[in-house]
């Protein structure tokens, strides 16, 4: 069994109109609720072997501050692949790892991650910022994963209903 968090980057800043798309960090907002994803994940055990993050400023911060608060200690593998990325994109970058990854998470935009999440549950479903989606996966190997038939929502958590 393989495990798929799909996590859409926190709360963003629009603050400063110099700044490129690829630039705009968080808004205090978004590095509150990223941390707070964290201990939620922490505290259901659910900390991944991976994360794989979009080279955008909003996720790298985003996968910052939730790394420190479910105390991750691995390598965040940050990819420019994953910026503003299709859902083929998004398969492509989680299928280059190896089998031995029980547990990736994926930090991205929209609307690539609400696309890939309805192409491997079958659920429209929407992802708010800093809202990550569970997904479990019946399968080997992460190789071919969106042809799996035994792939589940298990469940979706958006930061306005943690408390």
């Amino acid at each position: 069994m393989k495990r798929l968090l799909i996590m859409r980057h926190a709360k963003s800043s629009w603050k400063n109109a110099d700044l490129t798309d690829h630039e705009r960090p968080l808004k205090k907002r978004g590095k509150d609720d990223a941390f707070r994803m964290g201990k939620l994940l922490r505290s259901k055990k659910i900390v991944p072997d991976m994360i794989l993050c979009s080279t955008a400023m909003r996720a790298r911060e985003t996968a910052k501050y939730l790394a420190e608060s479910m105390k991750y200690k691995n390598k965040i593998i940050f990819s420019d692949a994953l910026y503003m990325a299709e859902p083929s994109d998004i398969l492509a970058e989680i299928s280059q790892h190896s089998k031995k990854q029980k547990t990736i998470m994926v930090i991205g935009h929209n609307p690539g991650s609400e696309a890939l999440l309805q192409i491997l549950t079958g659920k429209v479903e929407s992802l708010p910022t800093a809202s990550i989606a569970y997904v479990t996966a019946k399968i080997d190997g992460w190789a071919g994963v969106e042809k799996s038939d035994g792939l589940k929502l298990k469940n979706l958590w958006r930061p306005k209903d943690i408390k």
